[in-house]
């Protein structure tokens, strides 16, 4: 199966989810977040980074609970202002 190319859109809306991660998470160190959400630090390092820009569902919900984020709040946070386009992360 060939996965279809992100669009400058959704490679920016990975962007964003990795910098409110990453600010969620402040002084804490990648490897205990990983590791209390039950991620690698590698992948965590590729989320915040935007390496990552599509993380499955239930890496994201562990990465939430784990800093204290509600999805509802990452969601809203990771739509796009300009109204065009009302996916919020669907891939």
């Amino acid at each position: 199966m060939v996965r279809t190319p992100l669009t400058p859109w959704e490679r920016q809306r990975g962007e964003r989810l990795g910098a409110l991660l990453r600010e969620a998470r402040g002084g804490r160190s990648m490897v205990e977040v990983a590791a209390a959400a039950g991620v690698s630090a590698e992948t965590l390092r590729k989320i915040e980074t935007g390496r990552a820009p599509t993380p499955a569902f239930f890496t994201v919900a562990a990465l939430a609970a784990v800093l204290g984020i509600s999805l509802d709040g990452l969601t809203a946070a990771c739509v796009r202002d300009d109204g065009e386009d009302g996916r919020a992360l669907s891939a």
